[in-house]
């Protein structure tokens, strides 16, 4: 739980670096994933860490799409592959 709580707000910091108007979108776009997998059974390390992964990859994404440096993202791939 705490780890998905680091990758959330790690994923929020990096909202606030998209365009102004693009930002709302993806702050609830990423609450509404987070939430949707809140009842995730976290017994399955292996599952666990496929979804951090799609997070980070998800976030290089739009990242790209509004040509933001993929930089900005080395925390969060920190956590979610070294936890």
């Amino acid at each position: 739980m705490e780890k998905a709580l680091k990758v959330y707000a790690h994923v929020l910091r990096l909202v606030r670096r998209l365009p102004k108007d693009s930002r709302p979108y993806y702050a609830k776009y990423a609450r509404e994933n987070f939430v949707n997998y809140r009842d995730f059974d976290a017994s399955d390390p292996k599952a666990l860490d496929e979804l951090f992964h799609r997070a980070y990859n998800h976030s290089l994404w739009v990242l790209n799409k509004y040509s933001v440096d993929e930089s900005a993202a080395r925390k969060l791939k920190d956590v979610c592959f070294n936890g």
